[in-house]
């Protein structure tokens, strides 16, 4: 019964679901493995923050939520391997997956280095392609399911710092179309999230405070995001609402690509 005794509790959004969330022991990330396991998903989350995903996970599991946490370095193909491989042993199949993890460094076209650009693409471009070759197979299996990269507004808008990270959050918005294109056959649809000014620790290691107040005041809603807010994204484009929703962006950005 509901909390009220007015009728039977609504199941949650993702009931039966099996999702894997990346970048997940903190921020966007872990915000999506809290909502996904609250709307009733099994979750299996990554991260190379061990002690932060542990604490997660403990938590999820005290607010009656099914995740488990797994060390993952999303560049490395063998750790995807054991992602997919602990999701199926542990809970039978896999339909969802979001690309969450991500990487920022601030150097402008001129200053960027080879090592830094080949990290930055690593992390935001080429870890998507190692997570599409990993779950796709068990998603076919499952009859079909839900991919979600997460890119940004930098795809979108550009400024002058933050080069290779721009480009690489580019590359994740168009190759989310392709994916999407070949295996739509698959029943499994393939969406990104492009969030603009998120309050979370990336931007503020990245950006004095001083900026991200300014940059606030520009955001027509008149705030920063909130990790849930992209949560929020993520649980629509993960759950059958958006059964008949595939290549296409949901910009989560308080107006700003509007001005």
């Amino acid at each position: 019964m509901s909390p009220g005794g007015g009728g039977p509790a609504r199941p949650g959004r993702l009931a039966g679901k099996v999702a894997i969330v990346t970048g997940a022991a903190r921020g966007q990330g872990a915000a999506e493995a809290e909502l996904f396991a609250g709307e009733g998903a099994s979750v299996v989350f990554g991260d190379v923050l061990d002690p932060e995903g542990q604490a997660l996970e403990a938590r999820i599991a005290e607010a009656g939520g099914e995740a488990v946490y797994t060390h993952m370095d999303v560049t490395c193909e063998d750790e995807w391997a054991g992602a997919v491989r602990t999701a199926v042993e542990r809970y039978g199949r896999l339909d969802i997956l979001v690309n969450n993890a991500g990487l920022l460094t601030m150097s402008t076209t001129e200053e960027v280095t080879r090592a830094e650009w080949d990290r930055v693409m690593d992390v935001n471009k080429w870890a998507i392609v190692l997570g599409l070759k990993a779950v796709v197979p068990e998603m076919r299996r499952s009859g079909g399911g839900s991919i979600i990269n997460v890119s940004s507004l930098s795809a979108m808008k550009a400024m002058p710092w933050a080069a290779a990270y721009h480009a690489a959050k580019g590359a994740v918005r168009i190759h989310t179309k392709v994916a999407a294109v070949e295996h739509a056959a698959d029943g499994i649809r393939v969406n990104s999230i492009h969030p603009g000014a998120i309050d979370t620790r990336m931007l503020s290691d990245a950006y004095s405070e001083d900026f991200l107040s300014s940059t606030a005041e520009r955001v027509p809603l008149g705030r920063m995001g909130t990790p849930r807010d992209i949560a929020l994204g993520a649980l629509y484009l993960a759950s059958d609402d958006s059964a008949y929703v595939t290549g296409t962006e949901l910009v989560i950005d308080g107006g700003i690509l509007a001005q």
